[in-house]
């Protein structure tokens, strides 16, 4: 009987068990809350006789689906450490335009963006121009799949740090962004193999065109943290804003980079 007894009340601690866990059950919804959006800041100057373009917009809402929120009404102004001072004109909202001029390799330019009556400033000093011999083409294989992938062949320049940043078009569409520096091969001859992730192949008959930058040391920490929170060349990291060289908490970066662009076809 006693041991009848104790069944009966494990019968029935398991029965209460189950009602009490099963009326715990409940849907909850979680409440994502945006934070504030912040001022986002992208220009670049090159050593081109070019307009020279900077983009300024705010950080956008996850729900929503617009990728460029620009934001209008900015005074932005490029200066040089040997004088200049120009005022860019806006174009459309949130893309600036600066008159054609050609930046000097060796100065140091300052980005100021004053907008709703906050100044964002941004310093970023041209490195020398290092020009590509040649481009080709190597085959790689990973994980069984063999692809085509362009390679830059060039001088390094001897005891100077350098960094590069390679801007990857195939018929005319963006595949691939990503920087290299020479902390290896200071002074070497240099083959940089650009691995891409675009959604097609290389093949016969596609116009590569490869846009070669020289840029410095802050740039090139910033798009190597990019490519670290993308996944490339290892598996993804946290996520995290890059370090911008922005002051007042604006996101983004000023590139101040030498640049030359090869176009080839494969055959």
């Amino acid at each position: 009987m006693k041991k009848y007894t104790q069944n009966l009340r494990l019968i029935l601690c398991l029965i209460i068990s189950v009602v009490l866990l099963s009326s715990c059950e409940k849907v909850i919804d979680l409440e994502l809350k945006n934070a504030d959006p912040l001022i986002v800041i992208e220009g670049t100057i090159s050593n081109q006789n070019e307009n020279h373009f900077v983009r300024v917009s705010k950080t956008i809402p996850f729900e929503q689906s617009a990728s460029f929120n620009g934001v209008k009404g900015a005074q932005v102004t490029l200066k040089s450490s040997a004088g200049l001072s120009v005022a860019l004109t806006e174009v459309t909202d949130g893309i600036y335009r600066s008159p054609r001029l050609r930046g000097t390799p060796g100065l140091t330019y300052t980005l100021d963006v004053l907008v709703e009556g906050k100044t964002y400033s941004a310093k970023s000093t041209m490195p020398s121009p290092v020009i590509p011999d040649s481009v080709g083409f190597k085959t790689l294989s990973f994980f069984g799949n063999s692809n085509i992938y362009p390679t830059v062949y060039y001088k390094d320049p001897p005891k100077i740090q350098n960094q590069y940043r390679y801007i990857l078009r195939v018929n005319g569409k963006l595949q691939g962004d990503l920087v290299f520096e020479d902390r290896f091969n200071d002074g070497n001859a240099v083959s940089d193999v650009i691995i891409y992730d675009g959604d097609d192949d290389i093949k016969s008959g596609d116009v590569v065109d490869i846009e070669m930058q020289s840029i410095d040391r802050n740039v090139f920490k910033y798009f190597f943290a990019l490519s670290q929170i993308g996944g490339n060349g290892g598996p993804p990291v946290a996520p995290a804003n890059p370090v911008s060289n922005f002051s007042n908490g604006a996101l983004g970066i000023f590139n101040a980079c030498t640049k030359s662009t090869k176009s080839v076809v494969l055959k």
